[in-house]
């Protein structure tokens, strides 16, 4: 079979293409980056260098493709976010429908049911119904939980204020998952020849309580009295500008974790929970720490 992979040598992207590569298919991997052709290529895949914001480029790249993976990177710079991962799903139902692809797998989110009001997650949102469009195309949509990896990006806070946090709510529970079992997932579902029309897949790694996860997180650095700190909207945004996210970046993810807060994020989730993949939160713990004291 003959694959296309986006998102280069991402967290997932990598581990997926592995996979396909080692169970024999032929795999093209798409990288913005032209540098990234040798690593690409050490995996016995194919590069193709380009953007996914150009549609003929991705429809050359598709052409003669059984099934294609697409996923949205993620972008700093936009003035309108939700409307830029709209934008690329739109690129994308063209691509596909130009080249003749039949099968696509898209990464997509916990909470793409909902057309606002979820920062980022209602630009998949609407980035689904652009491939929902599609005549003839069988697609599954790939909605993991909040991506541990995410949570590296609170290493700074623990080091500078002794916390960690997020405007998720009083003890929240989180749905969790690991890249490395969506890239599974995705595996799965690329090889699935008797899927037809269009399909949801949830995925979640783990589910837990923000204050287990304080506890978790920080045992394996060495503070197991770690606190897990609730803080309000207008500090979630005010601590994200000064961290030198954009106004719109940080706007969008305050309202992603008033979601979370609300319950309205995971809705459609707690209607069709999942059977968990295999990496748990303490499992992911040890990269935390091997991150935290790099």
């Amino acid at each position: 079979m003959k694959y296309v992979i986006t998102g280069s040598l991402g967290h997932i992207s990598k581990p997926l293409t592995e996979t396909l590569v080692k169970a024999g298919h032929q795999v093209t991997v798409i990288t913005s980056s032209a540098d990234k052709k040798a690593a690409i290529e050490a995996l016995g895949a194919k590069a193709a260098a380009g953007s996914v914001e150009d549609e003929q480029f991705l429809t050359n790249t598709f052409t003669g493709a059984d099934a294609v993976y697409t996923m949205i990177p993620p972008t700093w710079t936009a003035t309108d976010w939700k409307g830029h991962i709209h934008n690329v799903g739109k690129i994308y139902a063209g691509a596909i429908k130009a080249s003749g692809v039949k099968k696509v797998v898209n990464l997509s989110s916990i909470g793409a049911h909902m057309p606002d009001g979820c920062g980022p997650v209602s630009g998949l949102h609407h980035a689904e119904n652009e491939l929902n469009k599609l005549d003839g195309v069988t697609i599954t949509h790939l909605r993991p939980g909040f991506f541990y990896h995410n949570m590296l990006a609170n290493i700074g806070m623990i080091k500078g204020m002794g916390i960690i946090g997020g405007n998720y709510g009083d003890n929240a529970t989180l749905v969790l998952a690991h890249p490395t079992d969506i890239a599974a997932a995705a595996a799965e579902e690329l090889q699935n020849t008797a899927a037809t029309g269009h399909n949801i897949r949830y995925i979640a790694s783990d589910e837990r309580t923000t204050a287990d996860i304080a506890k978790v997180l920080g045992t394996a650095i060495g503070k197991p009295e770690l606190p897990w700190v609730n803080f309000k909207d207008e500090d979630t945004y005010n601590g994200m500008l000064q961290a030198g996210l954009s106004p719109e970046v940080a706007k969008n993810y305050t309202e992603m974790g008033t979601a979370v807060a609300t319950g309205h994020m995971a809705v459609e989730y707690n209607k069709n929970k999942p059977a968990y993949s295999a990496t748990k939160l303490e499992d992911f713990a040890r990269e935390f720490a091997a991150a935290y004291n790099a």
